[in-house]
Protein backbone atom coordinates (compact mmCIF):
# COMPACT_ATOMS: atom_id res chain seq x y z
CA UNK A 1 0.00 0.00 0.00
CA UNK A 2 1.35 3.77 -1.23
CA UNK A 3 2.15 5.60 1.60
CA UNK A 4 1.86 9.29 1.64
CA UNK A 5 4.58 11.74 2.40
CA UNK A 6 4.62 15.33 3.10
CA UNK A 7 8.06 16.89 2.47
CA UNK A 8 8.83 19.63 4.52
CA UNK A 9 9.92 22.85 3.77
CA UNK A 10 13.28 24.60 4.31
CA UNK A 11 11.71 27.65 5.39
CA UNK A 12 8.52 28.56 6.96
CA UNK A 13 6.35 31.27 7.90
CA UNK A 14 4.95 30.94 11.47
CA UNK A 15 5.80 29.15 14.82
CA UNK A 16 3.29 28.76 17.37
CA UNK A 17 3.17 25.72 20.66
CA UNK A 18 -0.03 24.46 21.37
CA UNK A 19 -0.55 21.95 24.53
CA UNK A 20 -2.45 18.88 24.05
CA UNK A 21 -5.64 19.00 26.19
CA UNK A 22 -6.68 16.00 27.73
CA UNK A 23 -9.50 16.01 25.59
CA UNK A 24 -7.28 15.17 22.78
CA UNK A 25 -6.13 12.13 24.57
CA UNK A 26 -8.00 8.29 22.87
CA UNK A 27 -8.41 4.86 24.64
CA UNK A 28 -5.24 4.25 23.37
CA UNK A 29 -3.76 7.50 26.26
CA UNK A 30 -2.28 9.08 23.45
CA UNK A 31 -3.39 11.88 20.90
CA UNK A 32 -6.05 11.08 19.10
CA UNK A 33 -5.69 11.03 15.66
CA UNK A 34 -8.65 12.71 14.24
CA UNK A 35 -6.77 15.35 16.95
CA UNK A 36 -4.10 16.31 14.96
CA UNK A 37 -6.03 17.51 12.06
CA UNK A 38 -7.97 20.06 14.68
CA UNK A 39 -4.56 20.98 16.26
CA UNK A 40 -3.60 21.84 12.86
CA UNK A 41 -6.54 23.93 12.38
CA UNK A 42 -5.62 25.98 15.80
CA UNK A 43 -2.28 26.34 13.91
CA UNK A 44 -3.73 27.43 11.01
CA UNK A 45 -6.06 30.25 12.67
CA UNK A 46 -3.33 31.85 14.58
CA UNK A 47 -0.95 31.61 11.57
CA UNK A 48 -3.67 34.17 9.59
CA UNK A 49 -4.14 35.83 12.91
CA UNK A 50 -0.73 36.75 12.75
CA UNK A 51 -1.32 37.89 9.00
CA UNK A 52 -4.13 40.33 10.33
CA UNK A 53 -7.10 38.19 9.35
CA UNK A 54 -9.14 35.09 9.62
CA UNK A 55 -10.69 32.38 7.99
CA UNK A 56 -13.75 34.60 7.38
CA UNK A 57 -11.15 37.16 5.64
CA UNK A 58 -7.70 37.40 5.19
CA UNK A 59 -6.91 40.33 3.29
CA UNK A 60 -10.42 40.10 1.32
CA UNK A 61 -10.98 36.13 0.67
CA UNK A 62 -12.15 33.55 2.76
CA UNK A 63 -10.45 30.36 2.72
CA UNK A 64 -11.78 26.91 2.39
CA UNK A 65 -9.91 23.87 3.08
CA UNK A 66 -10.26 21.33 0.13
CA UNK A 67 -8.09 18.46 1.02
CA UNK A 68 -6.34 17.08 3.64
CA UNK A 69 -3.65 14.38 4.40
CA UNK A 70 -1.85 13.75 8.13
CA UNK A 71 1.81 11.79 8.27
CA UNK A 72 1.44 10.31 11.84
CA UNK A 73 5.17 10.34 13.15
CA UNK A 74 5.22 9.16 17.01
CA UNK A 75 2.72 9.31 19.97
CA UNK A 76 2.12 12.05 21.61
CA UNK A 77 0.44 12.49 24.75
CA UNK A 78 -1.54 14.68 27.59
CA UNK A 79 0.18 17.91 28.84
CA UNK A 80 2.70 17.84 25.44
CA UNK A 81 3.52 21.16 23.99
CA UNK A 82 3.41 20.77 20.75
CA UNK A 83 5.31 23.21 18.64
CA UNK A 84 3.94 23.33 14.79
CA UNK A 85 6.04 25.39 12.48
CA UNK A 86 3.47 26.74 9.20
CA UNK A 87 4.57 26.86 5.99
CA UNK A 88 2.95 27.81 2.65
CA UNK A 89 3.72 26.32 -0.96
CA UNK A 90 2.53 25.68 -4.29
CA UNK A 91 0.52 28.89 -4.71
CA UNK A 92 -1.37 29.04 -8.15
CA UNK A 93 -4.39 31.45 -8.81
CA UNK A 94 -7.18 30.54 -6.09
CA UNK A 95 -5.39 27.81 -4.43
CA UNK A 96 -2.32 27.30 -1.77
CA UNK A 97 -1.23 24.37 0.31
CA UNK A 98 -0.37 24.86 4.12
CA UNK A 99 2.07 22.81 5.63
CA UNK A 100 2.59 21.80 9.41
CA UNK A 101 5.93 20.04 11.06
CA UNK A 102 4.48 19.20 14.41
CA UNK A 103 7.11 18.15 17.29
CA UNK A 104 7.62 18.07 21.14
CA UNK A 105 8.75 21.63 22.04
CA UNK A 106 10.86 20.04 24.81
CA UNK A 107 12.90 17.25 22.96
CA UNK A 108 11.87 17.84 19.42
CA UNK A 109 10.72 14.50 18.39
CA UNK A 110 8.50 14.75 15.53
CA UNK A 111 4.83 13.97 16.29
CA UNK A 112 3.29 14.80 12.58
CA UNK A 113 3.17 16.38 9.63
CA UNK A 114 0.02 17.56 7.96
CA UNK A 115 -1.04 19.59 4.61
CA UNK A 116 -4.10 21.18 3.76
CA UNK A 117 -5.21 22.28 0.52
CA UNK A 118 -6.72 26.04 0.64
CA UNK A 119 -8.84 27.62 -1.72
CA UNK A 120 -9.98 31.49 -1.54
CA UNK A 121 -13.18 31.52 -1.65
CA UNK A 122 -16.41 34.43 -1.38
CA UNK A 123 -18.84 33.02 1.26
CA UNK A 124 -21.29 36.24 0.80
CA UNK A 125 -21.33 34.69 -3.61
CA UNK A 126 -20.29 31.47 -2.16
CA UNK A 127 -18.19 31.08 -5.11
CA UNK A 128 -14.26 30.34 -5.76
CA UNK A 129 -11.37 33.69 -6.03
CA UNK A 130 -8.09 34.60 -7.04
CA UNK A 131 -5.65 34.78 -4.29
CA UNK A 132 -5.66 38.66 -3.55
CA UNK A 133 -2.05 39.55 -4.31
CA UNK A 134 -2.25 40.98 -0.44
CA UNK A 135 -1.74 37.98 0.31
CA UNK A 136 0.87 36.81 -2.20
CA UNK A 137 2.61 39.63 -0.90
CA UNK A 138 2.36 39.30 2.59
CA UNK A 139 3.45 35.42 2.16
CA UNK A 140 6.22 36.79 0.27
CA UNK A 141 7.41 39.23 2.92
CA UNK A 142 7.17 37.38 5.87
CA UNK A 143 8.92 34.35 4.71
CA UNK A 144 11.91 33.91 6.66
CA UNK A 145 13.86 30.42 8.01
CA UNK A 146 12.68 28.90 11.46
CA UNK A 147 15.28 25.99 12.80
CA UNK A 148 13.71 22.88 12.15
Amino acid sequence: MARITILTPKQFLFKTIVPVRITDINYGNHLGNDKVLSIVHEARVQFLAHLGGSELNIMGTGLIMADAAIQYRSECFYGTKIEILVAVNDISTSTFDMLFLMRDSENGKEIARAKTGMVCFNYFEKKIMRIPDALKNSIQESLHTIEK
